[in-house]
């Protein structure tokens, strides 16, 4: 694994005994001593420490960053308030999602933090997208995700002022001589936050909140597993260039300000596309929940069929949900079937396994809002 970066943390990854995978370009840990499972549940019942540094960082500076990004993305990013923070998509000519995103309005600048696989391709679009009067910066700096219903109070012990913020808020702090940018956000259902740190800083900062009672490094695979639990999607597996985010059932992230009769409708790449679906509610599939029975795990690739043997779709994610109690998987199939409650069989080497199309989350999201 020689030719894979590594983040800030690799060291402190492999001291504390980090089974280290190739992911995206980087060697990164899947797993610590706990093992996956434990870690998930670590994670849902107290607070889990995330490594995402091999996510693309970028502050976007200019005379009107806001105006320039919604010629690149479906969402409101001009109506994002100075400390608020947005989901958004990039969005292709075939109105394809070519990666999505977090938008955070600093104030004097646009913090966008892009899935580690398309960086580069996303500060590419970027720079040629937003024209040469901005700026747009790749920013050496280290991200760390503290996650779970204890999150805030281990917080409250290190900037008692970051727990002030709401889910989707984002705020700039001065802790013991370092600048955090730090957001109330995650990917993992719970309350948590997202820190942001100089990579220098980054390792001092990651051993204080491992030292807290309540905190347990987590890997990759707890992670798949509880973003899975909430119903997020996975760039590349559940949303692709392919997808539009009609089909991915992420209508919610197209800005009501960019929709047919907004204030600044249409303008991005793929809008007649998009918004022709949105209205006509015509499209080809569609991305659906489903839960099964029994403890098999049901996996990505895994083909979906109703129960006259018609072929209706295939799953984009799929493992056991510890906090479910049951296999969960995310999928495509024909809107026909799309609807809750059907019952549907995924093919699992030869065996048909009913799975229930089902509402996401699979489990209740506890952000602080």
């Amino acid at each position: 694994m020689s030719d894979l970066k590594q983040t800030p943390l690799h060291a402190l990854h492999q001291e504390l005994g980090g089974k280290m995978v190739p992911f995206a370009g980087y060697s990164m840990p899947v797993q610590f001593p706990l093992g996956v499972k434990k870690e998930h549940e670590h994670t849902r019942q107290a607070c889990g420490l995330f490594d995402v540094s091999h996510m693309g960082q970028v502050r976007v500076t200019g005379p009107s960053p806001a105006q320039a990004m919604e010629t690149l993305v479906c969402a409101d990013v001009v109506g994002i308030p100075e400390g608020g923070q947005r989901y958004a998509l990039f969005t292709n000519s075939e109105g394809g999602i070519l990666d999505d995103m977090m938008i955070a309005n600093q104030g004097d600048a646009l913090y966008v933090v892009v899935n580690a696989a398309c960086k580069d391709a996303d500060v590419a679009l970027m720079r040629v997208g937003l024209g040469t009067e901005h700026e747009v910066e790749v920013l050496d700096r280290a991200l760390l995700a503290l996650q779970g219903p204890q999150a805030c109070q281990v917080m409250a012990r290190l900037c008692p002022a970051a727990c002030e913020l709401s889910f989707m808020q984002h705020g700039r702090f001065e802790v013991d001589g370092d600048t955090l940018w730090i957001s109330r956000s995650g990917y993992t259902g719970e309350d948590g936050f997202e820190v942001s740190v100089a990579a220098e800083a980054a390792e001092k900062l990651a051993r204080w909140f491992l030292a807290q009672a309540e905190v347990a490094p987590i890997g990759l695979g707890a992670r798949d597993s509880l973003r899975l639990e909430a119903g997020l999607c996975l760039y590349g597996h559940d949303i692709d260039a392919t997808t539009t985010p009609v089909e991915a059932s992420l209508i919610w992230a197209v800005g009501k300000a960019r929709r047919i009769g907004g204030e600044r409708e249409a303008g991005f790449p793929g809008a007649d596309i998009i918004l022709h679906q949105m209205q006509a509610k015509e499209h080809r599939r569609k991305r659906v929940g489903l839960v099964g029975e029994g403890r098999a795990p049901v996996r990505e690739g895994c083909a979906l069929y109703d129960a006259d043997d018609n072929a209706v779709g295939e799953v984009t994610s799929g493992s056991f949900g510890p906090s479910v109690g049951a296999p969960v998987a995310m999928a495509y199939v024909k809107p026909e079937v799309a609807q809750l409650e059907t019952t549907l069989y995924a093919d699992v080497r030869g065996k048909r396994l009913p799975m229930r199309v089902s509402r996401m989350p699979f489990v209740k999201a506890n952000y602080q809002r």
